[in-house]
Order: C-alpha cells, then sequence, then structure tokens
C-alpha cells in the first residue's frame, strides 16, 4: 500500500456529508483540509466527522500553501467548478469533481487540456455508475443475449423540493440532474453521442422560477436512439431516481426500474403474427470493483492516483456525457435539433 493520499475538501455544503461518509472505508485517504465560503461550515463537518487535526479556512490559496494536498475534492457549486479546478491543476493536486463537470463546454475543454499538461487525474463523480445493478444489466447487454441495441428509454420523475439556489436555475433539470441519466444511457448503450432535439417547459404547479422539466431525442453512435423524459416537479408516481428504463434490442428487450426490478425477455420462436419471448434472467453479482456509489468512485479514483492510470469518469471521457447537456440546453433554447461537439 502506498502513502496515504491527501485530500482538501473544498465546498462543506450538503453533498460533502455524503462523501465524507466513505472516509471509514478509505484508510488510504487523509483529510487534511476543509474549506467554505462559510468557515462556520468547514467547522461542523470537521467536528461531525471527527477531523480534528484538519485545518479549515475561506480561501483556496491559503490552504493549498497551508495542507499541500494530492488532491482536492471540488464540491462547490457548478458555477465555482472551473475556478477551483484550474486553480488546484496548477498548485499540482490532483482533482475529483461533483458534477457537472463544468458550467459551460468552453470550461470543460479548458479544464481537461489543464488536467492532461500537468499530468493530474481530474475526475468526475459519477455515482450511479457504481452501482451493481447498472453493472448487472451493462453485462447482460454485453453478453449479446438479445443482440445489438436499437433503442434506450429513460424516465426520470420526481417531485423534489430543494430550496435553495435551485429555485432559481436556469435549465435546473438539465443542468443540475439529467448529467447522471445522460451518462447513464452511455454506460448502458455503450454509445456516444451524435445529435440531440430537446423541449424544455415549466409545467402548471412548478415550485421553480425556470424550466423544471424537459423532453430530449438523442441520435447516438452506432445508431443507437435515446429518449429521456424528465421533471423536477412531478408529484407522484415518482421514479427512482436512477430513473425507469426501457432498452430495445435486436432479438428482446429489457425493463429496469433503476433498483433490482429487472424484465428482460428474448425472442424465442418467430412464425407467428407476434414471436415468442423467454424470460431472461439478470444476475446481480459481483461484477468486478465498479459498485459501492460515492465510494466506489472515491476509491477508483484514489487508486489511479496512487497507482496511475485513468478512472472510468476521468474528465477526457465525462465531457461527452456533458456535452449532451449543453447539447439538450442549446437544443431547448432555440428549437433546432443541435449536432453534438466534444
Amino acid at each position: 500500500m502506498n502513502e496515504k493520499v491527501t485530500v482538501l475538501v473544498v465546498g462543506c455544503g450538503g453533498i460533502s456529508a455524503t462523501w465524507l461518509s466513505c472516509l471509514g472505508d478509505l484508510p488510504e485517504v487523509e483529510v487534511v483540509g476543509l474549506l467554505d465560503i462559510d468557515e462556520s461550515a468547514a467547522g461542523r463537518r470537521r467536528e461531525e466527522f471527527n477531523l480534528e487535526r484538519t485545518v479549515v479556512g475561506t480561501d483556496l490559496g491559503a490552504l493549498l500553501k497551508r495542507t499541500k494536498p494530492d488532491v482536492i475534492w471540488n464540491l462547490a457549486i457548478p458555477a465555482a467548478h472551473h475556478a477551483i479546478t484550474m486553480e488546484a491543476l496548477a498548485a499540482g493536486c490532483h482533482v475529483l469533481s461533483e458534477k457537472p463537470l463544468a458550467n459551460s463546454m468552453a470550461e470543460a475543454r479548458e479544464m481537461v487540456a489543464a488536467a492532461e499538461a500537468a499530468g493530474r487525474v481530474f475526475a468526475v463523480m459519477q455515482n450511479r455508475r457504481y452501482n451493481k445493478n447498472i453493472r448487472a444489466l451493462r453485462h447482460f447487454l454485453e453478453s449479446g443475449r438479445i443482440g445489438g441495441l436499437s433503442t434506450v428509454n429513460c424516465d426520470f420523475y420526481l417531485g423534489a423540493h430543494f430550496g435553495g439556489f435551485r429555485d432559481q436555475m436556469r435549465h435546473v433539470l438539465l443542468l443540475d440532474m439529467a448529467i447522471h441519466s445522460f451518462d447513464q444511457a452511455r454506460l448502458i448503450s455503450g454509445a456516444d453521442p451524435v445529435s440531440v432535439y430537446c423541449h424544455e417547459w415549466n409545467p402548471r404547479g412548478s415550485w421553480y422560477d425556470r424550466d423544471a422539466s424537459a423532453v430530449a431525442i438523442f441520435e447516438m453512435s452506432d445508431g443507437v436512439v435515446f429518449t429521456y423524459r424528465g421533471s423536477w416537479c412531478c408529484e407522484g408516481a415518482n421514479t427512482s431516481w436512477e430513473c425507469d428504463w426501457r432498452i430495445q434490442a435486436e432479438r428482446g428487450c429489457v425493463l429496469w426500474n433503476g433498483a433490482d426490478g429487472f424484465k428482460a425477455q428474448a425472442v424465442g420462436g418467430t412464425g407467428g403474427f407476434l414471436s415468442e419471448m423467454e424470460d431472461c434472467a439478470i444476475a446481480i453479482g459481483d461484477h468486478g470493483s465498479k459498485t459501492g456509489g460515492h465510494l466506489g468512485c472515491i476509491r477508483e479514483f484514489t487508486r489511479c492516483v496512487q497507482e496511475g492510470g485513468a478512472p472510468e469518469t476521468a474528465a477526457e471521457d465525462n465531457i461527452r456525457s456533458l456535452a449532451m447537456v449543453f447539447g439538450a440546453i442549446e437544443s431547448a433554447e432555440t428549437g433546432r435539433k443541435v449536432n453534438i461537439v466534444i
């Protein structure tokens, strides 16, 4: 085992508790600093997680000099991701960031280029990739039992009463949440985005100031079509946070409720008006180390910092998922189909 990886946590809002809760399973990680624009928030996290020796503060430059961390966990609001990541990379740190990667494609490209030039690991928290159920689904699709994919449909409907900055955000669903679903679609399909048409609106009864619902149609590589329907202000009959999915392939179909509910069928016989279908089992088991949600993502990133290599959620790959977000936003704003450029 290599020496401990030291971490400076930047941003001590609500999501930081989820990340810090992983420390008990990460003996290879030592948090040396906690930073927030509200120093009392950093202090509360220090007490909550018994990090007595951890330095707290409000100035990134000062804490970088004082703690000399190996890694920055960038948990600030999306608008601050670019400035924090660029300063951290310039200081020689590796960076694991909350999603979305950046607030624009231009910022994302600059950050990816800076990480490459610095020779640092730069990745994004896409915790849904580290889910045993989605890994089981991907394993089943890769088996070829139902042939090549043609269509991936995704529904996301939750009535999320956040309060705070999200209630005033532009494109709150697409920018704050859809990145997870779009990234899941890339993992499930093994395809990358080509173009998108998106319509966005704010439904009657919404408590958001701006559009909080969207429908998008993506053309993907390999001829796959991915459709997304979503809302942050749906009261009743909510989906899981991981969405409801229908995956259509050449010789069958899979339904997944985002949890452990699967229904998979493959063609067993043809010749009639409807084909005969056979039920298929999807085994939930050990599909490698890509499980554990936030913990799995942090653990893989840390291993790459220690031993080399690129994590699955490396920014140079995740920028493709981000491009889906900004392509959908551009389409919603212009009313046109948009070609997606990485």
